[in-house]
This record gives structure tokens, C-alpha cells and sequence, in this order.
């Protein structure tokens, strides 16, 4: 069986352009001209590759590296090994990023499954469709009535963009994704499986049953976002559901009718937020927590993984636990928690003497 090269490498790039990309410069008596022609891991890379560190618990795979150029911080830069020269940045994985980026540009973003260009035969565009010059449709596709596409933009096999939906250019919109009321800013990666514009859990319940609201509200999903794999996003009920600039969302992600996300947040994997809520700029929730419907999570707060938010979380907070509380107080709960069952199975053992 051969070995498939699935990012093939783009361009190869010598220690001085390495340096010019990532902001740091080289050390003294370094070769400028010496080329680098891959990216690794440190336990991996050889003498042709670059390599990053930034935790302190890979300091032994540094110390062993064989790569040829390693970005650092000052603090690791006297354990990098004579073979490697060291190439200090204050944010080494970020720099790492920049440089991989030029390497590997196909991974960066979902691109056509089927290697076409423009509409693929198989694809199903609807008459009234608008399809900027230098969108690619993969076979499968649906395309339905008033739909605008902007240049540059992706859809891929299988994925069905409903009526009237706008997406702007340069978009990735995944393989056997659905979106319908939905409008999208330009940048904008969906994931294969992603669910967006789909009516929200809404109804009028009662004891004779429970009547379905009809949910006649958009989400709007605004530039630079990225949604992970089969995330699901509905549709506002009597306001739109926004999710603004720059929000990164993971897989298996719950978003609930009429939530407002704001800018550059960043929301980990099988979240779930209830209807009506709203996250501030940056906010930064850990995985699996869960939020109650109509909260409001203040700019820049962060919630540890697995906690439940029953109630508002002020600005720049630190939360945790269930249900979720101040991270110190949820620490020095969990740590007396700790004690009294300690000191309970201590008592235990000596009444059984």
C-alpha cells in the first residue's frame, strides 16, 4: 500500500525566511541560507525539519530533538542540543503556526473533496442561485433558489445550502453540512456535519401537550469564524442567533435559538448553551460545560470544563464546578471535601479495630 501525502508541502523555506515569518531572529554564526523542508514533532523531527517547544513537560524530547531549527522561549533555549539551532520567540507556538501555515496551506481550511474547480458535474444549483466567479461546488451539493455564494468559497460534497441563504467569499463549508436562514460574514470554516439555521427547541407547554412555536428568527455568523464538526447551531425564535468575529467553536457543540456569542471567543468541544444566552467578547468555555438558558457570561470570563452555569458570570470571572462558582471557592470546596473524607476513612479504620 503506498503512503499518501495528504498536505503536501508547499514551499521549502531557509532558516532566515523561517525567522522573518515567525518574528524571531537567529543567533549569532547561524546559517541564513541552510534550508528547512518540513515541520515535526520533537521527537521526530531530523535535520531538514522544524520543530517547536513551549511546556515545560517536553524538556527530555527537547533535549534529544534532532531538528535541524527549533522554536523556542528564552527559558528552554540552553537545553536545546548542539545539532539544533535554537531560535528564541516570546510565543514559540505561535510562530510555529505562522511557519506551518506557509508550509501545509491546504490544512488550514476544508478544501474541495473531488480536486475541481466551479461547479462540479453532480452538483445541483438552483437557477436563481448566485454564484460568484471562483466558487467551487463538490458533486453532491445542493444549491437551493436565491442562494449567493461569494469568490472563493468551498461547498462541499453532499453539503446543502437552503433558500436564500448569503455566504461571503473565501468560505469552507463542509462535506454533508446543512445551512438555511443563515447569513455568513467572509473567512468563515464550517466543518464537515455542521447543522446551522434548523428550528430551535421551542414550544408552549402544557398539560394537554406541548404546541410548537414556530422559530422565524436567522443566525448570523459574522467574519473569521470557525465552527467545528457536526456542531449544531439553531435558529432564532423572535431574534437572531449571532455568533460574532473571530469565535472559534469545537466539535459536538450545542447552540440553542436566540443566543448571542460575542467576538473571539472560544467555546470547546460538547458545550451546550441554552436558549437566550449571551457570551461577551472573549469569553472562553471549557468542555462539556453546560449554561442555562438566559444567562449572561461577562467579557472575558472563562469556565472550566464540565462545570454548570445556573446563574450570570460577572466580567473577567473565573468559574468552575456544579453547580459553578468562583474558581477559588470551588477549590477550596473540592479541597475540604477531600479532607473530610479522609479524616472520615481514617475514623473507619480505627472503629473497626
Amino acid at each position: 500500500m503506498s503512503d499518501p501525502q495528504f498536505f503536501p508541502l508547499a514551499t521549502s523555506l531557509s532558516f532566515g525566511e523561517v525567522a522573518a515569518i515567525s518574528g524571531a531572529a537567529l543567533p549569532e554564526g547561524a546559517d541564513a541560507a541552510r534550508m528547512i523542508t518540513g515541520a515535526a514533532a520533537l521527537e521526530a523531527a531530523g535535520p531538514s525539519d522544524l520543530a517547536y517547544m513551549d511546556n515545560p513537560k517536553y524538556t527530555d524530547a527537547l533535549a534529544a530533538t534532532g531538528a535541524g531549527l527549533c522554536l523556542v522561549s528564552s527559558r528552554f533555549a540552553m537545553r536545546v542540543p548542539a545539532g539544533t539551532t535554537a531560535l528564541v520567540s516570546n510565543t514559540p507556538y505561535h510562530a510555529f503556526a505562522r511557519v506551518l501555515a506557509r508550509f501545509f496551506p491546504t490544512a488550514l481550511k476544508p478544501g474541495s473533496m473531488f480536486g475541481s474547480q466551479g461547479v462540479a458535474p453532480g452538483a445541483f444549483v438552483h437557477a436563481t442561485a448566485v454564484l460568484e466567479a471562483g466558487v467551487t461546488v463538490d458533486p453532491g451539493a445542493v444549491i437551493g433558489p436565491g442562494a449567493e455564494i461569494g469568490a472563493g468559497t468551498v461547498v462541499g460534497s453532499h453539503a446543502v445550502i437552503g433558500p436564500q441563504v448569503r455566504i461571503g467569499r473565501d468560505c469552507a463549508i463542509g462535506s454533508g453540512s446543512t445551512l438555511q436562514s443563515t447569513l455568513i460574514g467572509n473567512r468563515v470554516i464550517i466543518h464537515p456535519g455542521v447543522r446551522i439555521g434548523q428550528d430551535g427547541f421551542g414550544f408552549a407547554m402544557s398539560p394537554k401537550g406541548h404546541m410548537k412555536v414556530p422559530q422565524i428568527g436567522r443566525v448570523i455568523i459574522q467574519d473569521d469564524v470557525e465552527i467545528g464538526a457536526n456542531t449544531c447551531i439553531d435558529r432564532g425564535a423572535s431574534r437572531d442567533t449571532v455568533i460574532g468575529e473571530g469565535t472559534k467553536i469545537d466539535n459536538l457543540v450545542q447552540i440553542g435559538h436566540n443566543v448571542v456569542i460575542g467576538r473571539h471567543c472560544v467555546i470547546v468541544s460538547q458545550v451546550g448553551i441554552a436558549g437566550s444566552s449571551t457570551l461577551e467578547d472573549f469569553v472562553v468555555l471549557g468542555g462539556q460545560v453546560g449554561l442555562a438558558g438566559h444567562l449572561t457570561i461577562g467579557m472575558g470570563a472563562q469556565v472550566a470544563a464540565q462545570s454548570g452555569v445556573a446563574g450570570d458570570v460577572p466580567r473577567g470571572a473565573r468559574y468552575g464546578g456544579y453547580p459553578a462558582q468562583p474558581a477559588l471557592s470551588w477549590a477550596r470546596e473540592s479541597a475540604l471535601l477531600k479532607s473530610l473524607v479522609a479524616k472520615r476513612g481514617k475514623t473507619s479504620d480505627r472503629s473497626d479495630v
